[in-house]
């Protein structure tokens, strides 16, 4: 049995062996007779190693600097811009004695600015003490140490004392890009809406205290009120609904999500701010922002304020990494039906605010949580507040309206010969 099994193997080997051979012989006959056949050669290896490169191809990085003195909703919409020409956005924060040395001296120091540039949502990360020149030097270690891609700035011009352009050897090594300018504000706008004050009343023999005054009591401000009666600063600002979408999350609470509620006006949006929404946002899965109306502040603050109307405001509160949603034009009183209607779980308020007295009025604005159960006090890390703002504006008066008249004039030429730049 086992013979006949060796056999039969045998045999069919032998014929496999056969077929194939007859197999093999009619292929080689027939490359023979169809002449020869260009067999596909393997990529270059340069080739292979472009395509490993761009499946593992790291994030672009782009930078962008700037004095972010003051800073406001033109500010946060150039990183947003700046961030969506690249994967993660690196931005460099002007050092005082720079800032100084080539435009004045700066309304709010370092560290307040470094808090101001890091809570905005567009920006990864930061390079503190920037030098407001690009050299050859520090563009070189952007681009080596940093991993830096592309140097971003907006279409308005920024020279140096010596009339040179700042980033011209940006612009010379093809690693500059431009982004729009957004329109309608400007540092140098913001403090010459408090400089207001102080420009009309200069004549007279009032010293800083009573400029001081004058802005608590809304004296001497010049208002445009669009014959609302409101008292609102002159603004330049075209609010488009786009504008507010683009700064928006465009996301809603979950069905259990814990809701933290905080309302102000943060006018003049500063570290102040910053730091307390941080606080309320590590209180809750979500943080909602109340701001009130300009003819609520007005009614509470004196007719000069706010200095940046609703919008405005609206704008820069949105564009903090902590800030979830905003109520524009939220209700001076937390009522009940708000409450229940956005499904509020705490209502915050700091320890520093412009207001600090509302428990003692008739209608105090937080009983009906405080009642509830669901008010929580905050104490503020920082001892900054809208006034103190304008405080330090008015202290160096004379500094800063000489650094706006140059700045007013270099601004005035800019939109004088200006083009439509497409961007968003």
């Amino acid at each position: 049995m086992e013979a006949a099994t060796s056999t039969g193997c045998s045999a069919r080997t032998l014929a496999a062996c056969v077929i194939g051979g007859i197999v093999l012989g009619a292929s080689v006959l027939a490359l023979h007779i169809a002449g020869p056949v260009s067999v596909p050669s393997l990529p270059p290896l340069d080739a292979v190693r472009r395509r490993l490169r761009r499946r593992r191809r790291r994030p672009v990085r782009v930078y962008m600097d700037g004095c972010f003195d003051m800073m406001h909703y033109g500010h946060c919409n150039a990183l947003r811009q700046a961030r969506a020409l690249g994967d993660e956005l690196i931005v460099g924060v002007i050092s005082d004695e720079e800032i100084k040395a080539n435009k004045g001296p700066p309304v709010t120091p370092l560290h307040e600015r470094m808090i101001m540039v890091r809570a905005v949502k567009w920006v990864d990360d930061i390079i503190p003490d920037a030098p407001y020149a690009i050299t050859e030097e520090f563009m070189n270690k952007l681009f080596n140490d940093y991993n830096i891609d592309y140097i971003i700035h907006g279409d308005d011009p920024c020279l140096l004392p010596d009339g040179t352009d700042a980033y011209a050897l940006a612009k010379k090594a093809g690693r500059y890009k431009q982004i729009k300018r957004t329109e309608g504000v400007s540092t140098t706008d913001i403090v010459g809406r408090m400089l207001l004050c102080v420009r009309e009343r200069s004549s007279d023999a009032h010293n800083h205290s009573s400029l001081q005054r004058q802005f608590s009591s809304g004296h001497g401000q010049k208002v445009d009120d669009g014959g609302s009666g409101s008292g609102t600063r002159v603004s330049h600002f075209l609010p488009t609904s786009r504008r507010i979408v683009q700064f928006s999350n465009s996301r809603g609470p979950g069905p259990d999500s814990r809701i933290v509620y905080i309302d102000g006006a943060f006018d003049l949006f500063h570290a102040g701010h910053v730091e307390i929404l941080r606080l309320a946002r590590e209180l809750g899965d979500f943080l909602l922002v109340g701001i009130h109306t300009d003819q609520t502040i007005s009614s509470t603050r004196g007719r000069h304020r706010p200095i940046m109307n609703l919008h405005e405001r609206s704008l820069s509160v949105l564009a903090c990494r902590y800030v979830d949603e905003v109520i524009i034009g939220a209700p001076w009183d937390v009522s009940k039906d708000m409450i229940t209607t956005f499904n509020i779980s705490l209502v915050v308020h700091g320890t520093i605010a412009e207001n600090m007295d509302y428990a003692k009025e008739d209608s105090n604005p937080y009983a009906v949580p405080m009642a509830m159960g669901i008010y929580h006090r905050l104490e503020s890390p920082l001892d900054i507040t809208t006034s103190t703002i304008i405080r330090r504006i008015v202290a160096n008066h004379e500094a800063y309206q000489k650094r706006n008249e140059k700045k007013e004039a270099s601004e005035k030429k800019y939109y004088e010969g200006k083009s439509f730049v497409n961007g968003e």
